[in-house]
């Protein structure tokens, strides 16, 4: 009989779950000078990336193929329960605060709803903005990249494998793709005048973040190949270091043709070294407050944290305006962690007994 794999879990990727989220957290309760909101989304792009497509690899070099009719059930499992829960739950909320007006709801408010049900709702938003959508239920527009992402990549990540593409070359195509992408940005802004919306929500032009964690997931994954390339000296004193100074870069340089063409791409590449040292060497002193307990476990929460936490923020702001900003981050924080807890409970966890039935890991 052959031994079941032992679970796949990287401890320190709960703590990059938790400072993504406090990042999105903190920008959209108010302090979006200092803490960058859209940052935040990247590095979960690129996590999301990373993982799943890890995840994929594992399971093809141990069978050989991927069943697609799990991996589906899986990603419906996983996104689903929580993604449909809070949408309804904020519908409900913005009824009860009045922001929703009855005789409308048929019209534009559904038409918002309808995007957000049906995975679309980027679109929408660059179209219309966040109007008619149930309070802070705008998040979702990411969620809706990932969805496109994911209906075709494991097909074209299959197609590699049954070519004969080896690891490297994959990693190749994939940042090929990556090129092509701010290329593609770059013709938008500087011939077409697309604005900083287009950019942000398509995913056309933001499939990159979630591909740079592909390509590091099918060469030099360090959660997964022994022999690793990058000796720990370089890593520590160049590479990081360098990541360290890009990405503050990234975020220092506010020129809107800077922001809505390189950005991406640079945020992209310095997450290499960040996302690889985090996994490869846990203990470095920079990367121990991944692993304590309470930052795994805001990680943990993340999903429904991200979908739960501006309908909070928008609510609290509605009814106890007298809070002010810091006041009204903490409560919504505590506020946001409860309901969040609740619907893991409630919902991720069954959703997660339901799943292993269609995991191969």
């Amino acid at each position: 009989m052959t031994a079941k794999p032992a679970k796949f879990y990287i401890p320190s990727l709960d703590g990059i779950r938790a400072i993504a989220f406090l990042i999105v957290f903190l920008s959209h309760a108010g302090f979006g000078k200092y803490f960058p909101g859209g940052f935040g989304v990247t590095i979960f792009f690129f996590l999301s990336g990373y993982l799943i497509t890890t995840m994929l690899r594992r399971e093809h070099e141990r069978s050989k193929k991927i069943d697609f009719k799990k991996f589906y059930m899986r990603r419906v499992l996983r996104i689903w329960p929580p993604f449909y829960l809070v949408l309804f739950l904020a519908v409900i909320v913005s009824w009860l605060v009045g922001t929703y007006s009855e005789p409308e709801f048929s019209g534009n408010y559904l038409e918002a709803f309808l995007t957000q049900f049906f995975h679309y709702s980027n679109y929408y938003n660059i179209e219309y903005g966040n109007q008619y959508m149930a309070l802070g239920t705008e998040v979702y527009w990411s969620l809706a990249v990932e969805e496109h992402f994911y209906l075709l990549f494991p097909l074209l990540y299959v197609l590699l494998r049954k070519l004969g593409v080896g690891s490297s070359k994959q990693a190749t195509i994939f940042w090929s793709i990556c090129l092509l992408v701010l290329l593609w940005r770059c013709l938008l802004v500087f011939t077409m005048g697309a604005d900083y919306d287009r950019i942000f929500f398509a995913t056309d032009t933001r499939l990159d973040s979630i591909l740079f964690g592909c390509a590091l997931a099918v060469a030099g994954n360090p959660a997964i190949e022994q022999d690793q390339q990058i000796s720990e000296r370089i890593l520590k004193y160049i590479l990081l270091p360098l990541a360290c100074v890009f990405l503050l870069g990234s975020l220092v340089i506010r020129t809107d043709t800077f922001r809505d063409t390189l950005r991406y791409s640079i945020q992209g590449v310095a997450l290499y070294p960040i996302f690889i040292a985090a996994i490869r060497f846990p203990d470095w002193l920079i990367f121990k407050p991944l692993n304590w307990g309470w930052m795994r476990f805001v990680g943990v929460l993340s999903y429904s944290l991200y979908l739960i936490h501006f309908m909070v923020i928008k609510a609290l702001l509605v009814v106890m305006p007298e809070l002010g900003l810091v006041g009204t981050a903490i409560l919504s924080l505590l506020i946001s962690l409860g309901i969040s807890y609740g619907v893991y409970r409630f919902a991720e966890v069954p959703a997660a007994k339901l799943k292993k039935k269609f995991s191969s890991h």
